[in-house]
């Protein structure tokens, strides 16, 4: 049975050398970390809240709130520094080694600690992360239409915004709900520190991945992409599966760039085979 879990039942914070981090956190076991993506108004919960139950049966999970976002500090651009706020936070929590999942924005976050860090990652599972390079088949040069609506969230993070940014983040609407895009206007707005650094940012991009390094990764790897994701094109997942030398692609048809929400259960499932066989 899957664990009845609330926000405040589960929110922890800790003092990091550099940052207080949020994050919330349900159950034992082997330690797995839920890092989201990078969206006005995103958190560990709201990213990963229908997971936690699932995955805590059998799992110590941990879903952080990265500097810059929800509960955690502010950061300016220059100090946002998301592998080394996930090591300072694996340390301060004394955790030896975990498996990532990540979404999107944490997914690359989740890559690049494996090249730097692979001692502390078990397991790397992502879902609708990015890569460096040109595509040959996914969208141009120039953010898509998600980036575009999810920038503007930043500056606008009305209800409004929020439910043309979820409506495009999501294959079904179903899961586009208005009180969704009103949860993520109301955690975006409360924190005017974290909407101004990030628009601060938005136009100095800077090199975070280098493809060549995941060729010497040994860690399995686990990537999930929607088909339908206007965010992020599944081709980059093809280019991250042909870098990684011991992965898998799970592609979905009929899901946007929020697989682990659209389809939760199948997610679920597949996330808990794969730790309990690797």
């Amino acid at each position: 049975m899957t664990l009845d879990l609330t926000e405040k039942s589960t929110s922890r914070t800790v003092r990091t050398t550099d940052w207080k981090i949020h994050y919330n956190e349900a159950g034992e076991g082997h330690p797995v970390l839920l890092l989201h993506g990078s969206g006005p108004g995103a958190t560990g919960w709201s990213n990963f809240g229908p997971n936690m139950g699932a995955l805590a049966e059998k799992y110590r999970v941990l879903a952080v709130d990265m500097p810059g976002w929800g509960k955690s500090d502010a950061v300016s651009f220059d100090e946002r520094d998301h592998v080394e706020a996930t090591l300072q936070l694996l340390d301060a929590l004394e955790i030896e080694k975990a498996a990532f999942v990540g979404n999107s924005m944490g997914g690359m976050t989740t890559l690049r600690f494996a090249t730097e860090h692979p001692d502390r990652m078990s397991h790397l599972i992502t879902m609708g992360a990015g890569s460096p390079g040109p595509l040959l088949f996914g969208f141009g040069d120039g953010p898509t239409e998600g980036i575009k609506i999810l920038q503007e969230g930043y500056r606008d993070p009305s209800p409004e915004t929020m439910l043309e940014l979820v409506r495009i983040m999501t294959f079904d609407p179903a899961f586009a709900s208005e009180s969704l895009a009103q949860q993520r206007s109301d955690a975006a707005r409360s924190r005017p520190d974290h909407l101004a650094s990030f628009i601060a940012g938005m136009s100095r991009g800077r090199p975070f991945l280098d493809l060549s390094a995941l060729l010497d990764v040994e860690i399995p790897a686990l990537l999930f992409h929607g088909r339908d994701d206007r965010v992020v094109h599944f081709e980059h997942s093809l280019k991250l599966v042909s870098c990684l030398p011991d992965a898998w692609l799970v592609l979905l048809n009929r899901c946007g760039h929020w697989a682990q929400l659209e389809h939760a259960d199948e997610f679920n499932r597949l996330v808990d085979n794969f730790l309990t066989s690797n």
